[in-house]
């Protein structure tokens, strides 16, 4: 069965959003003592099952941002937590499932987490 989070941002991939980045590169996280290693941060107006805006990874570019545009290549999926993320890259930007893994393990970490593309 999938969970509420997994059917909300499935509908994601492929799409093209804005990304409004709470927790740019090198910003530390505000209840844990690890720093952000990619720009993260969330859809406005689109409510995840946690009730929060829905979450979204920013990769591609290397420097702080406070929004950006792109498109939705993939979601992070968590089976051990109802909290999925999108994966968004500029346009134009193409990455594997290694290379995304890679850049959001600083996180993932300590989730049973894996990349879904369809």
């Amino acid at each position: 069965m999938e969970s509420e989070s997994f059917k909300l941002t499935k509908t994601f991939i492929g799409k093209q959003v804005e990304v409004i980045i709470d927790r740019p590169i090198g910003s530390k996280h505000p209840k844990h003592s690890f720093l952000y290693e990619v720009n993260y941060g969330y859809i406005k107006d689109v409510i995840a099952p946690d009730g929060e805006d829905l979450d979204a990874y920013f990769l591609g570019v290397d420097k702080p941002l406070e929004k950006a545009e792109g498109r939705v290549i993939a979601i992070i999926h968590r089976a051990d937590n109802d909290d999925d993320k999108l994966v968004v890259v500029p346009y134009g930007v193409s990455m594997s499932d290694k290379e995304i893994f890679k850049q959001v393990s600083f996180q993932e970490q300590w989730f049973q987490s894996s990349v879904v593309r369809k």
